[in-house]
This record gives C-alpha cells, structure tokens and sequence, in this order.
C-alpha cells in the first residue's frame, strides 16, 4: 500500500517516513513539496493516503489538499495534515477542506499509528468481515501463525507486483494475459481464506477490464491482506 509523506523540510520528512515504516509494511513515497506531490499525482502516482506538511513554498498543504479534492480520481484519497500550528482556526479550516486527520509536530509513533489503523478499518469496510479467521486458516493449512504471516506478506509482494504488470498488460491490450493473472491472484486470496477480496477480483468483468478498476480492486485486496495480517499478530500477541 502506497503512502505519500510530503514535507519540505527533509529531516521532518524522514522522521515521519519512519515512524510509518514503524507501523506496517508501506511503499512509502515522499515527496520534498506540495508542488512536487502534485506533479507526481498528475503523472499517475494514486496512495493509498496522504501525510503532508501544511506550510510549505510553492504550493502549501492546504492547497494540495484542495487540488486532491478537485480531482475525480483522487479526491477520495485520505489526507492527513501534519504541521506544528496547534490553533483552533488551521484545525476547522483543514476540516472544512477535506482532511482526514490532523496531526501536530513534534509528532510522536502513535499519532501516526492512530490514522493507520483507522484508514485500513474503515479502508477494509467489510473485507475483515468476510475473511476467514485467522485461527480457521490455520487448523486447515496445517501451519502456524508465523508461516501464515510469511504467506501474507509474500501475498503482499505478489499484489504489489501485479499492479505494474498489469498496468502494462492492459496498455497493450492483452486482456487475455491480464485475466490469466488475475485467477491467480484469485486464487492465492481463496488458498488465504480472504473471501471478501476474493470476490472483489471476481467481480471484475472478464474481457472488459480497465486500468482503472483494476488497481482499485487491487488496492482493496491489499489492504484486506494488511488487515489480515494485523489480526494474526493480534491473536499471537
């Protein structure tokens, strides 16, 4: 899952880019502006989510956040404001604007684990649901949770690779090739008991498969994975 840190200030930058490396496996983008954030979502870049810094030159994270909102294939896109105002008026205005969330430096690990976790439940919206639990997959594959967690993550991997390749696929028109890969990963969510992402990639039409559905369906199996996978360490814990 792809998560866009955008900051000019490149120590600030780092910082948080590592405190969300502390929550979870993320493909974590940065981005040293508003502006340069914004000409990586114009040539395609879609996170997952959005971490940016409020007051920055050349275009400020409020007026990312009100581009973002702009723009149909994005503005959906959770952005959380990270800056070190704490006054009532920047919090009301970033909420009038979209944010998701809020956070004020000096920023610590939990404030950003907080927006995480709430944007994969609500990302997830149902997925958990319709998963198998944890304890299920493993008494029928016959392994224990630190395997299952291995399976998940190489599941990861495999869905994170899949995006570009299809991507590439479907620019050229080889639907058939496309859908070959697609089973697959069907497949692997069934072999995980993730029914609900399972059905997801199902749903898509055969023959008639866009870009744009597609890395939206893949991003919800990821997601769905993450979420999975934090349940497993939970029941480990």
């Amino acid at each position: 899952m792809k998560v866009l840190v955008v900051d000019d200030d490149v120590v600030s930058r780092m910082v948080l880019m590592h405190l969300i490396d502390s929550c979870g496996s993320f493909d974590i983008v940065e981005a040293e502006d508003g502006a340069d954030a914004w000409r990586q979502l114009e040539e395609g870049l879609r996170p997952a989510i959005c971490f940016c810094d409020l007051r920055m030159p050349r275009l400020s994270g409020m007026e990312l956040l009100q581009r973002v909102k702009s723009h149909p294939e994005i503005n959906s896109m959770p952005f959380v404001l990270v800056t070190s105002a704490n006054d009532k008026d920047t919090v009301e205005e970033a909420t009038q604007s979209g944010a998701t969330g809020y956070i004020v430096k000096p920023f610590q690990a939990e404030q950003v684990r907080v927006h995480l976790v709430n944007f994969l439940d609500q990302a997830a919206n149902g997925y958990e649901h319709q998963a198998e639990a944890p304890a299920e997959t493993l008494r029928r594959l016959g392994i224990n949770g630190e395997r299952l967690l291995v399976y998940l993550s190489g599941f990861q991997n495999q869905l994170t690779a899949a995006g570009g390749d299809l991507q590439a696929m479907l620019a050229k028109g080889e639907q058939s090739e496309a859908q070959v890969r697609i089973d697959r990963l069907h497949a692997g969510c069934v072999t995980l008991g993730l029914h609900g992402a399972a059905a997801a990639l199902k749903s898509i039409a055969p023959g008639q498969l866009s870009n744009e559905a597609v890395q939206a369906v893949l991003s919800d199996v990821v997601r769905a994975v993450v979420h999975q996978s934090g349940l497993v360490r939970q029941e480990a814990a």
